[in-house]
C-alpha cells in the first residue's frame, strides 16, 4: 500500500505494474484530480488495468492512496469473500462504494500510513503485519463488492492511444524542443483532436504542456551545467527561448 501527498499543481505520468491487480482512490478531498481525464472523487476507489499507463493530471494540493496485490492473490481473494473471481479490468474502472465500506477502507489505510510515519517498528513485527494486511484487503474486497460502477470508459480509449503515441513521440527526442506540427504528423491525428486530448488528460493544451517540458529541460541543464562552461543564452537557446525577457518570467 501507498500513501502519497502534492502541495501543487502536477501532471504526471504513470505505469501499473504487470502481474498486480492495483486500485487507487483519495484520502483526503482536495481540488480536481484526474486520473486518464475522470475526475477522482472523494467516495470512490479506480481499478486500473494490468500494465498499462495513464496520465495524472492535479490542480491544486492533493492526497491519494493505492493497493495492490499480486493478480492471483486478488482471484483467490476475492473468490474466497465474494464467491467469484475476479481479475483486472481491460480498461480502468471507477466504482462507489457505500460510504460506510469507504470508510472502513480509509481508516485502517490512515492508521497503517501513520505506523509507517511514527511507529515503523510495530508493523515489521509479522503478526502486526499480518492482521493490519488482513484487514485492508477485507476492506478492499468489500468496496469492490459493493461499488456502483462509474461511466463507461470505452470513449476514453482513443484518447489514451493518442496520449501514448503524445508521449512516446515527444520522448523520442528528449533533448530536442518538440512543436505541434511534428507530434501530430507522427501521431496521424489533427491538431484540433490532440488540443482536445491534453485538455482532458492533462487539463491544458498540448503547447502550454510542451512549453512546460521544455522550461522543466532548460532547467536541468542550468541545474547540471558548470557556471563557467556555458550561458544561460546557450541554455535558453538550445530549447527553443529566442524571446530571453520572456524566458525571465516563465523560468521564474
Amino acid at each position: 500500500m501507498q500513501r502519497f501527498s502534492d502541495n501543487l499543481p502536477r501532471v504526471g505520468h504513470s505505469a501499473a505494474m504487470n502481474g498486480r491487480a492495483i486500485n487507487s482512490f483519495r484520502t483526503h478531498p482536495g481540488p480536481s484530480l484526474l486520473w486518464g481525464g475522470v475526475e477522482t472523487k472523494s467516495a470512490s476507489i479506480t481499478r486500473h488495468n494490468e500494465g498499462g499507463s495513464t496520465f495524472q493530471n492535479s490542480s491544486g494540493s492533493a492526497c491519494w492512496g493505492a493497493m495492490s496485490l499480486p493478480v492471483e492473490d486478488m482471484v483467490s481473494i476475492w473468490a474466497a469473500i465474494a464467491g467469484c473471481g475476479l481479475t483486472p479490468p481491460k480498461d480502468a474502472l471507477t466504482l462507489t462504494p457505500s460510504p460506510s465500506a469507504m470508510a472502513k477502507l480509509q481508516r485502517p489505510h490512515a492508521a497503517a500510513g501513520q505506523l509507517a510515519e511514527d511507529a515503523p517498528e510495530i508493523i515489521t513485527h509479522p503478526e502486526a503485519a499480518w492482521s493490519l494486511e488482513q484487514a485492508l484487503i477485507e476492506a478492499m474486497v468489500r468496496c469492490l463488492a459493493e461499488g456502483e460502477l462509474g461511466e463507461d470508459r470505452s470513449a476514453l480509449r482513443y484518447h489514451a492511444l493518442i496520449m501514448h503515441r503524445f508521449r512516446r513521440a515527444v520522448e523520442e527526442n528528449p533533448d530536442q524542443p518538440p512543436y505541434i506540427p511534428e507530434p501530430c504528423k507522427s501521431i496521424g491525428v489533427s491538431d484540433r483532436t490532440l488540443r482536445a486530448c491534453c485538455q482532458e488528460q492533462l487539463g491544458m493544451s498540448p503547447k502550454r504542456h510542451l512549453l512546460l517540458r521544455r522550461m522543466h529541460l532548460a532547467r536541468r541543464a542550468l541545474r547540471q551545467s558548470a557556471p563557467t562552461a556555458t550561458t544561460v543564452t546557450e541554455i535558453a537557446t538550445r530549447y527553443g527561448f529566442w524571446e530571453f525577457g520572456r524566458f525571465a518570467r516563465e523560468y521564474k
